[in-house]
């Protein structure tokens, strides 16, 4: 009984788009924006970052990470004229 390998399969992959998720657990959030657990939790309580409950799992909203990370970006030329 012969099993199917990856050679057997038609590749799709090349015209599979990359969905990106709306929303993501703790550990996927903090390593999208390479900050600690704790961090995240900071922020949340501070109210810089949405998120829901589904259950026990607390999911946070991708559009809010990019969100707070487009907030908090500092220009190139305000960083050269900050170390002057």
């Amino acid at each position: 009984m012969a099993t199917a390998g990856p050679r057997d399969r038609p590749s799709n992959q090349k015209h599979q788009k990359t969905i990106e998720p709306i929303a993501m657990r703790v550990p996927g959030a903090c390593r999208y924006l390479g900050i600690g657990r704790s961090t995240l939790y900071v922020l949340i309580g501070q109210g810089e970052l949405e998120y829901v409950k589904l259950g026990s799992s607390t999911l946070v909203l991708t559009e809010s990470l990019k969100s707070l990370v487009e907030s908090k970006r500092v220009a190139r030329n305000q960083a050269e004229c900050s170390r002057s």
